[in-house]
């Protein structure tokens, strides 16, 4: 792996952590793309989970005074029944089919509000997020828009909201480490990989973006968060769609 693909790698981490940081969700949409286009699918997915693993897990760590637990612990157990499903059929998307995903599930987002009926502080709701929510990070890479669902009718702040996805978010990345990472150990392909030291430099980086991230949350409006990440993740998906569409034709 060249330098410039390494570095390239590396700032990525740290400017989609800050994303997140601030967003909660459009960081992961980034990565997950970037990572899609200078790797293979497989290895894109597990590089993916490893650095948003701890960039949503240190984002939690850092505002772990605001995470919901009890949302936490049913998101948890759902997460890893899904998991298991995704697991048994060995799924693996094409790279189109990739984009295509990518490209669509920001559009959530657009869904009228008063057709929502979800709330992740009810115990039920909370157990279908982990299964849906997982389940979608597992074949499109990337869920935010999905799990945002889950929080719309929530009492909960936004620092709260930040921090319980989060939260959430460590085991869904957990389970895509495991789900794709695991085959690439059993067939050897682990040279598909980013080297070790990639890593060792782009998960402080994550760290950082994600502090970052944490210093601007705090300092925009309930309002403000709500209004821009709605059109940052649609930007983000209109792109990933017309790749999608060059790659299909």
């Amino acid at each position: 792996m060249g330098p410039a693909l390494s570095a390239f790698l590396v700032i990525t981490a740290f400017l989609t952590a800050t994303l997140s940081g601030i967003f909660g969700m459009a960081g992961g949409l980034v990565l997950m793309g970037a990572l899609a286009f200078v790797l293979p699918v497989s290895a894109a997915f597990v590089t993916h989970g490893i650095l948003q693993l701890v960039a949503n897990g240190w984002r939690a760590v850092l505002h772990r005074q605001h995470v919901a637990w009890r949302i936490i612990a049913n998101y948890a157990l759902a997460s890893a029944a899904a998991a298991g499903v995704i697991a048994l059929v060995s799924f693996a998307p094409s790279r189109p089919l990739l984009f295509l995903l990518l490209g669509l599930v920001p559009m959530l987002v657009w869904l009228p509000r008063h057709w929502i009926q979800l709330d992740a502080a009810k115990t039920p709701h909370a157990l279908i997020s982990g299964f849906l929510v997982t389940l979608v990070n597992l074949t499109a890479g990337v869920a935010g828009p999905l799990l945002d669902i889950f929080f719309v009718r929530t009492e909960l702040t936004r620092h709260q909201i930040v921090a319980t996805k989060a939260a959430t978010q460590v085991f869904s990345h957990l389970a895509k480490i495991l789900v794709y990472g695991t085959p690439l150990v059993l067939t050897a392909q682990k040279g598909a990989m980013p080297p070790f030291w990639i890593f060792a430099l782009a998960i402080p980086a994550s760290m950082l973006g994600t502090a970052a991230g944490g210093w601007v949350l705090d300092r925009i409006s309930d309002v403000d968060f709500k209004r821009w990440t709605a059109w940052i993740v649609t930007g983000i998906g209109v792109f990933y769609l017309g790749k999608a569409a060059q790659l299909y034709l």
